[in-house]
């Protein structure tokens, strides 16, 4: 794992050396063993290619980047992890291709000379890259079918700028970005963030999942991002039960197998949960003598702690338990910490219990980690997406199934039968009725917190985000949203979280999960496979680990996600949180005094824990601390 940035200059510059180098400094946490940078010059213009190097495939200085491909027509600075290498280094060799090293790099820069992007599709691993090409002058960017890695970029006035991460994105920029006022607002009032190419700054866009951007350096100015990978889906599989239960174990062991792949050592994350469980006792299963460390959260609160599960596994698969407690000071302590570690705002607390998980895998000289991440989203986990369930089996006209769902969900989940149906009502509501009954319940579109009238001035969209149903997907709308939440609204602030906390203590999270050739197979099984008529989740999977995974794991159905105790923390860090959601200079579109006054109602009756405190902090805390680096615009808010 490591961390990429440069950048075209079409005229060149005299400081771009500097900014590069510059924000190298701030990447050096994603590659603490290796620095390159080069420059090369053209006629027409300068480009920048650096990497910090996180040495995981073969250990050597045969690893530097940026590396060149044998001929040189290629060069290339690469983060990521190509699981299946061995396998396209052996195609690539029969093709006559030779190699000087044992990394992934070689293997992908000799890919491309064979088939070009082609051999994207190829790949199961993670990756975020820039590779020039000297034969047609071009640069091209490109990330994995997921976004388990990092990209930034920048481009305008011909030039194209990227970076892993935020901070190196404000090292390169030729001037202090402005706020953007529509994302500030998706995550104030929706906590939406991560979801679509703009970010909190504008100008500064993440590269999609699966997509590829690749610009002429001769003519730069009219490139545009294109995807490259999106799931196959309306090609159902026709598989039994039984066939596909087969299917899916051989694949997730085929992915623990191939994510093992390190020169380095390698633990997992375990919550207690079906997929981090079945994570180790896969290890476990396919390797009996392998020394398997484990690093958990283990929660004060009783009910939310899930220490008994995760003991279980680890006496299960003798595994090394680690284990962390968390004191509610503690998150006060970290707090500016853990906002820089993510570089944007963030969800909840539960990514602070990450964020310690990797800590104590770093005290313990682990620098890969196996992680649990995407099971969810292509299993149908946690909740069952009873919604967009019950609305395949209304399509299908199968009311009586829907009734009996609907009924089995509300009992599993301990909720009343009407919570089935708002989950139902969230999906196809028209949009003003779907506003309406937000306001009724409390969760207005245009609080009055913020300055509703300059918002609407700025063009900004006061709405929540809900996807559009597609007349493809009539009658499997779960298959649709979980397509959606693999590269959307769902899994990609996730996979943020666990690159940011993991890259933090420079460490790699693995997530085996998330390949190609599993999303494929899973999203195009019939849905009951998925979510049982009973509402039990992850059913196929459920069954493919039945004999690797304890019974008592597989047949549970009370996992609450990596849950802390967050209104304990919270309420009893109330006076840190209290003086840190206060701003500086606050953006013209925050009422501050309204803001004060709705946290001072929470603390009063008791109620930090709720949504807006956190996110309230969280942005405050954001804004202070990159204030400097951004212009607020507060006089002429910025139409979109």
């Amino acid at each position: 794992m490591c961390g990429i940035t440069g950048g075209w200059w079409p005229q060149g510059s005299p400081d771009s050396a500097l900014r590069v180098s510059t924000a190298l400094d701030r990447l050096r946490h994603r590659g603490p063993n290796d620095r390159g940078h080069e420059i090369y010059p053209l006629g027409f213009g300068e480009l920048h290619l650096g990497h910090t190097r996180l040495s995981i495939l073969d250990l050597s200085p045969a690893g530097h980047q940026p590396m060149a491909s044998y001929d040189g027509r290629l060069s290339i600075v690469y983060n990521g992890e190509i699981y299946n290498y061995k396998e396209i280094r052996a195609e690539l060799q029969q093709q006559g291709f030779r190699f000087t090293t044992q990394t992934d790099t070689e293997v992908l820069l000799n890919a491309w000379l064979c088939w070009g992007p082609a051999c994207l599709p190829k790949l199961e691993g993670m990756f975020a890259f820039a590779l020039y090409d000297k034969q047609d002058h071009s640069l091209t960017l490109v990330r994995d079918p997921f976004g388990i890695k990092p990209l930034f970029y920048y481009h305008h006035d011909n030039q194209l700028l990227f970076g892993s991460e935020q901070t190196a994105m404000l090292a390169l920029v030729p001037q202090k970005p402005e706020l953007n006022w529509q994302r500030c607002y998706d995550y104030l009032v929706h906590g939406q963030y991560d979801n679509q190419e703009d970010t909190f700054l504008a100008g500064i866009r993440h590269l999609l999942p699966g997509h590829l951007l690749r610009i002429s350096l001769q003519q730069p100015a009219n490139a545009e991002p294109h995807q490259w990978w999106a799931p196959t889906l309306l090609k159902k599989e026709k598989l039994t039960f039984d066939q596909a239960v087969e299917a899916v174990r051989e694949q997730f062991l085929h992915n623990i197998r191939t994510h093992l792949r390190s020169d380095v050592p390698v633990g997992a994350a375990l919550s207690g949960g079906i997929d981090s469980s079945a994570i180790v006792c896969g290890m476990r299963y396919l390797y009996k003598d392998l020394p398997i460390h484990t690093f958990s959260y283990v929660s004060s609160d009783p009910a939310t702690s899930e220490e008994k599960w995760i003991d279980l596994i680890n006496q299960h698969t003798d595994a090394i338990a680690h284990k962390v407690h968390i004191q509610p000071q503690e998150l006060a302590e970290d707090l500016d910490t853990l906002v820089q570690a993510q570089g944007e705002p963030f969800g909840s607390t539960s990514i602070y219990a990450q964020f310690r998980v990797f800590k104590l895998a770093r005290e313990q000289n682990i620098t890969v980690m196996l992680e649990g991440q995407g099971g969810d989203e292509l299993l149908g986990g946690y909740s069952g997406y009873p919604g967009h369930r019950l609305l395949s089996l209304l399509e299908q006209h199968r009311y009586g199934a829907a009734h009996d769902f609907a009924k089995h969900w509300a009992k599993l989940n301990g909720l009343s039968y009407r919570h089935a149906l708002m989950h139902l009502a969230h999906i196809t509501l028209p949009p003003k009725v779907y506003a309406l009954a937000r306001q009724l319940t409390g969760r207005p579109f245009e609080p009055d917190w913020l300055n509703i009238d300059l918002l609407k001035e700025a063009g900004v969209n006061l709405c929540d985000y809900r996807p559009s149903l597609s007349t493809d997907f009539k009658g499997q709308r779960l298959i649709e949203k979980l397509a959606h939440s693999l590269q959307s609204y769902g899994l990609p602030h996730l996979l943020r979280h666990g690159d940011r906390n993991a890259m933090h203590f420079s460490i790699e999270s693995r997530v085996p999960f998330l390949t190609v050739p599993i999303a494929n197979l899973c999203l195009n099984l019939p849905e009951d496979y998925l979510i049982s008529p009973e509402a039990e989740t992850k059913r196929v999977f459920r069954a493919a680990m039945s004999g690797i995974v304890p019974d008592l794991i597989l047949n549970r159905h009370d996992k609450i996600g990596f849950a802390t105790p967050e209104k304990q923390w919270l309420n009893t860090i109330n006076n840190k949180m209290k003086q840190n959601t206060k701003y500086k200079s606050a953006p013209e579109f925050i009422q501050p005094a309204a803001v004060e006054n709705k946290f001072n109602a929470d603390l009063k009756e008791n109620q930090l824990h709720k949504w807006q405190a956190w996110r309230y902090l969280n942005f405050s805390r954001w804004l202070n601390k990159t204030e400097n680096l951004i212009k607020l615009n507060i006089n002429s808010p910025p139409r979109r």
